[in-house]
């Protein structure tokens, strides 16, 4: 099985705090840095539960785009589309001791992914493409993602989105719902909070309704969350996502326990 994403790959710094951060204080964490983004996650999974992964996006020629690009690669993805001059994107996620996070995240030149730099070659192949949110707030990435479901879709493969962000649906709410509307995706992923900012049921044949520590449902049906420690949830949904198009329901809760499990979104 072959699973593309397109969207972003970002660097992703994590820093999960020893205590509270305040203004003008000094503190002590521990840090990753590395790949991340919800696309290059859900193919970096993808790879990790057995399938084959490809990510399509735009990336930067400078050092934090060489790093994730030579990172995803390193992990079994097939890293496609344009290289251009300018920043790459970098995500700051912070964690708590609970493993709540807050990201503040730089989109850096991902969103200015162009249809016309596409190639179709790339989606030849694909039994499913995933596309985050984030790939359809704004254009030009969004006609972007466009035009890959209509190349996979031609071709026989599924289609799937990431609901990805309530405050990006409240701000682009009327265009989110006609793209959606336009790609008719055949699952939906999102938390609740995404979905109250949708306003309307998706309009998907199959929706999976990410709940934290109280798991999932789909399509109604209650699936548990598997037993794991939890240490940071950055990037559980991405590994929930990646499971479920690659094995279905129970290895995507057995993906998202472990990736909760362990500091970063990545395998």
């Amino acid at each position: 099985m072959l699973v593309c994403a397109l969207g972003d790959l970002l660097l992703d710094v994590i820093v999960l705090t020893e205590g509270g951060v305040e203004s003008d204080s000094e503190g002590s964490a521990q840090t990753r840095t590395g790949a991340g983004g919800q696309s290059a996650n859900v193919a970096a999974w993808s790879v990790e539960l057995g399938a084959d992964g490809r990510f399509v996006g735009k990336r930067a020629a400078d050092a934090a785009g060489e790093i994730v690009s030579t990172e995803l690669s390193g992990r079994g993805v097939d890293v496609v589309g344009p290289i251009v001059d300018g920043r790459n994107g970098i995500v700051v996620s912070l964690v708590d001791r609970d493993g709540r996070r807050t990201m503040l995240t730089d989109r850096g030149v991902a969103p200015e992914l162009r249809a016309e730099e596409l190639e179709m070659a790339w989606f030849r192949g694909c039994d499913a493409l995933h596309l985050s949110g984030y790939s359809l707030f704004r254009n030009p990435i969004a006609e972007a993602a466009a035009k890959a479901a209509g190349a996979v879709r031609t071709l026989g493969g599924q289609l799937s989105v990431d609901l990805s962000s309530a405050t990006g649906i409240q701000a682009a709410r009327d265009a989110f719902l006609v793209r959606l509307e336009l790609l008719q995706p055949d699952i939906v992923f999102g938390n609740e909070t995404e979905l109250t900012a949708l306003g309307t049921d998706p309009p998907a044949r199959t929706v999976v309704v990410k709940r934290g520590a109280a798991g999932f449902t789909v399509d109604g049906r209650e699936v548990p969350a598997a037993p794991t420690e939890v240490v940071d949830t950055t990037g559980a949904g991405d590994a929930l996502a990646a499971g479920f198009l690659v094995g279905g329901p129970e290895l995507a809760a057995e993906a998202a326990a472990r990736c909760v499990a362990k500091l970063g979104a990545m395998p």
